[in-house]
């Protein structure tokens, strides 16, 4: 005897599961995830991680920093002795060149190889006297006065003198006065408060008026 059949379901029976399945994937698919909580110690997953292209570079120095300073002549610095165009200015009486001229050949000669401006010899030619003075009094770092009678009779050595005294009026060694042929006595009174050489010692003084110069270098190294 065949087993009774159950009726076949309706429909509406039929369709409810899938109706339902469709609600829950239609919930979840438009339902706002929760936010995940960012911790402080990793980066937000937004923000991507910089390469090693992008990354800074190290404390290494850049090329700028890393230039070498220019060297001494034909490259020489703005700076020290090299800033101005002599060493040493020597500031003489007409009568007393042939003087100037041999302390001048002692201080470029000399191991400092000193850079020396003589008027007759290394001023412009055409340039007014003036000027040409002012100039090399202002373009060297030290002076020299060589002081004799005939640099106290002429008054344009006393013109010099107080134009170098003028320029540098706390001396702090860069105008050195050479007395030669002159007692203590005669010494210029504008220049009693500092010391002078005494052209009667070991070479005329022209080793003291070396040294003096070669110290005052040293100190704009």
């Amino acid at each position: 005897m065949a087993s009774p059949t159950s009726p076949p379901a309706s429909r509406s029976q039929a369709r409810k599961p899938l109706g339902k399945m469709s609600d829950w994937f239609r919930h979840t698919l438009l339902k706002k995830p929760k936010e995940m909580p960012v911790s402080s110690e990793s980066p937000p997953a937004d923000v991507a991680e910089p390469s090693s292209q992008d990354s800074p570079p190290g404390p290494g120095p850049s090329r700028s920093s890393a230039a070498s300073p220019a060297a001494a002549p034909g490259g020489a610095s703005s700076s020290g002795r090299w800033s101005k165009d002599y060493d040493v200015c020597v500031c003489h009486s007409e009568e007393d060149l042939a003087a100037a001229q041999q302390l001048v050949a002692y201080l470029e000669g000399g191991a400092a190889g000193l850079r020396c401006f003589l008027q007759l010899r290394d001023a412009s030619p055409g340039g007014a006297i003036v000027s040409e003075l002012c100039r090399a009094l202002s373009g060297s770092h030290c002076r020299v006065l060589l002081i004799t009678p005939g640099f106290l009779r002429d008054p344009w050595c006393r013109y010099q003198m107080l134009q170098a005294l003028s320029e540098a009026p706390g001396s702090e060694g860069r105008t050195i006065p050479l007395l030669a042929g002159l007692s203590r006595a005669a010494y210029p009174a504008e220049l009693r408060f500092m010391y002078f050489v005494d052209g009667r010692g070991p070479e005329g003084g022209f080793r003291q008026v070396q040294d003096a110069v070669v110290r005052y270098l040293q100190t704009l190294s």
